[in-house]
């Protein structure tokens, strides 16, 4: 994000509801890749994208430092200056409307929203009326999201969404203002929170929500509240998309139906003409991913727009291509993204033991390398010695998806 050199970085272009429209013309649910500490880096983001993942979100960056931090700008957001666009959303932690605002205005020219993290449960966060603190301050949230609209449109960024205007697609000055939360144990507090945010029908304050339908006290080991996330997408997925983050660990095995989960071709809105890994349709791509009929009719959640995973994405960037478990096309992927977007190589190798894992899908007992192979792999010390490793053990198995290992 040097200053000299911005103009020779391309701006993004695709506005984000362009992208809920693009798959809500495909009978299909918009894919999310959800902000993750240290993992959704450029690299990453870059190979889920390739896999059918229409938006991704950054990890959280702390605006005030952000705002005052050249270090800070340039290490927590990384942007590619070539190669196709990655819908990018920087998610932004902030408890004042002038810092969320300055820091919108520094990220426009490189992404295509920003986001307001009111769902980060750490006790550090918190501390800080950051993240699921924020969640008992509706009226500051909504002061933050009105000041961010008002200084990207100021700064040009075509953001109105008054009910007699539209958004011009076409000219790729948009920028999105959305929110991410948790709910309260008390629904209606939560329902009071999101009518306050939103705003009313003349003018709108975001352009959609995302729904992490835990509280803050309650682990992820829990199911998502389903009662929840019915109520909040029946309340309020009329008047705004809504994306639900949580237990999405494969298109089979989702908690929840819709229309826009019947059992069809998975599309993208990836239109890179070089992609060698097109999406690939959840019931056809392997003989185990049939999807099961019982688990879809638990919960019928027709005004539900996307889907965000975490966890599950981290070990199987090809989840929302349809696939189960995670080809070896996704660690090679991920290895040439690397190699032009560098990271850490503890932080990357352990993105290779994710991704070679057993993962969350339905077979839990499938992984590309076994335990042992993974421990190995934690050992190596430079990137020559991890490329190498890979190789050979892949070599070994056939070089193909059908190698993986299966324990007893």
């Amino acid at each position: 994000m040097e200053q000299e050199n911005e103009d020779d970085i391309p701006r993004p272009k695709i506005h984000p509801l362009k992208l809920f429209d693009v798959a809500k013309s495909q009978k299909r649910l918009l894919y999310a890749c959800a902000p993750m500490v240290r993992y959704s880096k450029l690299a990453f983001r870059q190979t889920v994208h390739r896999f059918g993942t229409d938006l991704c979100w950054t990890p959280m960056i702390l605006a005030k430092e952000f705002n005052r931090s050249h270090f800070a700008r340039d290490s927590d957001l990384t942007m590619s200056s070539a190669g196709e666009e990655v819908p990018t959303i920087a998610q932004f932690g902030a408890n004042s409307p002038l810092e969320l605002s300055r820091a919108a205005s520094l990220a426009a020219p490189f992404v295509n929203g920003v986001d307001l993290n009111c769902g980060c449960p750490q006790s550090w966060a918190c501390a800080e009326t950051l993240g699921a603190a924020l969640m008992h301050q509706r009226e500051l949230v909504r002061d933050m999201v009105v000041a961010t609209r008002e200084r990207l449109a100021q700064d040009g960024w075509a953001v109105g969404l008054d009910s007699d205007s539209d958004i011009d697609y076409a000219s790729g000055r948009g920028r999105s203002v959305s929110v991410k939360i948790r709910v309260h144990a008390d629904l209606r507090r939560t329902m009071d929170f999101i009518t306050t945010v939103i705003g009313d029908e003349h003018r709108r304050n975001i352009d959609w929500l995302t729904i992490h339908p835990r509280t803050r006290s309650t682990p992820s080991s829990v199911p998502i509240n389903l009662e929840a996330l019915e109520l909040l997408t029946s309340t309020f997925g009329t008047k705004l998309p809504i994306l639900v983050s949580g237990d999405a660990f494969a298109l089979s095995t989702l908690p929840y139906a819709s229309h826009l989960l019947d059992a069809q071709p998975t599309f993208t809105t990836n239109t890179s003409k070089s992609s060698s890994y097109p999406a690939s349709s959840p019931t056809t791509s392997a003989p185990d991913q049939t999807v099961p009929s019982k688990k879809l009719q638990q919960l019928h959640l027709p005004n539900l727009s996307g889907v965000m995973s975490a966890r599950a994405l981290l070990a199987n960037p090809a989840l929302f291509a349809g696939r189960d478990s995670c080809p070896w096309e996704a660690v090679d992927v991920f290895l040439s993204h690397a190699a032009r977007a560098p990271l850490p190589l503890k932080l990357a190798v352990h993105h290779l033991t994710e991704m070679c894992g057993p993962g969350f899908g339905p077979d839990r007992n499938a992984a590309l390398l076994t335990k042992r192979e993974r421990v190995r792999l934690t050992e190596m010390g430079n990137w020559i010695d991890v490329v190498d490793y890979v190789d050979e053990v892949r070599s070994r198995r056939g070089g193909n998806d059908g190698g993986v290992v299966r324990y007893a």
